[in-house]
């Protein structure tokens, strides 16, 4: 199974911490030349000094708040004025604030779309003809088992999940041709700060406490426990080598079995 990654550029969004984090030291130990993308510079830098370098790797940074996609846009365009290779994507960023959907107003909407759905065609627009050109690509979504699922509480999410995975299958039909593969990747609750922060919310609803959400929670998973980070991360991490050539247009759940769908 060819899992080697050696030569091959892959810019990683939200690759300071949590999923983000994982998938971009994930790629490194296969090889790959990795160009974290998020706005902590300082956070950047330490983790650009943490990654496998043993096969001769180079990896670099991109300072980009994706709150602000005329940021992203200008960021990668100045990225890729230097170093126009880019063989793989990763599309990651934090999510919104939980909180019952009808609650939720207009911006929030607005500023959801533009952090997610917005933000992957910017960056998918600038390095598609890099992945043209090397006859090689692939990108993939970092999303949530929302889209096939919606999680309770988490409406603005799921809504912008949805319109996300729409966007990427219509994307995977359009450019496989070429070479290169469009995928999701969908995290179920997985062991970050972002289940810290839904831990703490369902807590002062419900008026339990946190421990008691937890085993409620995990006895929902098949597998009885939170997925790590780590393991999200091995799953990005296939779908980026030539091993996953053929796998293209799909949302895989990294989930413990707890989505009650196929």
């Amino acid at each position: 199974m060819n899992l080697d990654l050696t030569g091959k550029t892959a810019i990683v969004g939200g690759s300071t911490q949590g999923i983000g984090r994982a998938c971009a030291v994930e790629l490194a130990l296969l090889g790959a030349n990795v160009v974290l993308m998020a706005r902590n510079e300082e956070a950047l830098k330490t983790t650009v000094a943490s990654l496998d370098t043993e096969r001769g790797q180079t990896h670099q940074f991109i300072v980009a708040d994706f709150s602000k996609p005329g940021v992203v846009l200008a960021a990668i365009e100045e990225y890729l004025s230097d170093a126009p290779d880019v063989h793989i994507l990763v599309n990651n960023t934090g999510g919104p604030a939980g909180g019952p959907l009808i609650d939720a107003k207009l911006d929030e909407f607005v500023q959801t779309f533009h952090n997610h759905l917005l933000n992957n065609q910017t960056l998918v627009q600038a390095v598609v003809p890099a992945m043209k050109r090397a006859g090689y690509g692939r990108i993939v979504n970092i999303i949530s088992t929302s889209v096939k699922q919606p999680i309770v509480g988490l409406g603005v999410s799921n809504t912008i999940r949805g319109a996300v995975a729409q966007w990427a299958k219509t994307l995977s039909l359009e450019i496989a041709r070429y070479g290169i593969t469009v995928n999701n990747v969908l995290p179920g609750y997985t062991r970050t700060a972002r289940l810290d922060t839904m831990l703490d919310m369902r807590a002062k609803a419900s008026g339990k406490s946190e421990e008691e959400i937890i085993v409620q929670m995990q006895s929902e998973i098949p597998t009885g426990r939170f997925a790590t980070a780590e393991e999200v991360a091995a799953a990005v991490a296939f779908l980026c080598t030539p091993a996953a050539a053929s796998i293209n247009g799909i949302n895989v759940p990294v989930d413990g079995g707890k989505t009650g769908s196929l």
